[in-house]
């Protein structure tokens, strides 16, 4: 194969529709833009989300509710989640490579949320108080 005999596949390419070239074509006349009005005139349309010079929709809404594109970097785990991982010393790249945290999270933070019973050391990972005070009974500990 040369790049000289490369082709479409069969019925990929089709002639352009050819819009007021006679009435024959189906096109003719007014070229399927109807009669009169704003949208049939050469140069005369409206702007997105005109309605007439009525209140548009985006207008007449209220402004309400943001959210942070920094949500992304922020993550979080139960106990029960530390209970299964075998380390004993957790930080932010062991719970990438155990799949709990997205490879985008840069501040993960632990949920008191099941149980822990054994002691687990953790590195630049923030806990909640009632999650602290778990790990902390459970003999583990928090190092920022």
């Amino acid at each position: 194969m040369q790049l000289n005999t490369i082709k479409p596949a069969a019925g990929a390419k089709h002639a352009k529709r050819r819009v007021g070239r006679g009435i024959g074509s189906g096109l003719g006349k007014t070229a399927g833009r109807g009669h009169k009005g704003q949208k049939s005139r050469a140069g005369g349309y409206h702007k997105v989300g005109f309605e007439g010079g009525q209140m548009p929709l985006q207008r007449r809404l209220p402004k309400r509710g943001f959210k942070s594109a920094s949500l992304k970097f922020n993550a979080e785990i139960s106990l029960t989640d530390l209970q299964r991982l075998e380390a004993a010393e957790v930080d932010l790249l062991t719970l990438k490579q155990a799949g709990l945290v997205p490879e985008l999270a840069k501040v993960v933070k632990v949920i008191k949320s099941g149980e822990l019973s054994r002691a687990v050391s953790l590195k630049g990972i923030g806990a909640t108080a009632g999650a602290k005070a778990a790990i902390e009974a459970a003999g583990g500990s928090l190092a920022d």
